[in-house]
């Protein structure tokens, strides 16, 4: 077994500002989201991929991959969404054990209503704080931080 390289002290501090950052971030773009449209965050984002999808949808399977939640997850999340009338599942007509997920004229409403005060949230949250040059080496960031795990997945 290889010994433990333990965080500088630097590396130590950048972690944790990252992870207090985003406990603190997706804390607070949650509580918005609930207070001011009655939708936790994870629903939110169901309904951006659904909304950004051909004919507004997915397969379920495609939508748990693209929401990073596992099968089950994504399917209690769809349930609560279906009784709301914002999501209807049906059969996938190309494979019968498939299912697919489509979002209604009435959840992409509810999306459409939400979708502005969030976007609020994000840029006083994330964006304007940031030079653009922070915004540019945000996005670097991110993207060297998903490409690590989708290389070698947990």
């Amino acid at each position: 077994m290889a010994a433990t390289r333990w965080l500088t002290d630097d590396e130590q501090r950048a972690w944790r500002s990252y992870l207090e950052a985003t406990t603190l971030l997706f804390d607070a773009l949650d509580r918005r989201l609930q207070r001011d449209a009655a939708i936790p965050h994870g629903y939110y984002e169901i309904l951006v991929r659904l909304s950004e999808a051909e004919n507004r949808t997915i397969r379920m399977s495609d939508l748990a991959d693209r929401t990073r939640s596992s099968r089950s997850r994504l399917s209690h999340a769809v349930a609560r969404l279906e009784e709301r009338g914002w999501v209807e599942r049906r059969n996938c007509p190309t494979d019968k054990r498939g299912q697919l997920a489509v979002l209604t004229d009435k959840g992409f409403a509810a999306l459409a209503a939400a979708a502005p005060d969030h976007v609020s949230a994000v840029r006083q949250y994330v964006i304007d704080p940031l030079t653009p040059e922070q915004i540019s080496q945000l996005d670097e960031i991110g993207r060297a931080i998903v490409a690590s795990l989708e290389a070698d997945p947990p």
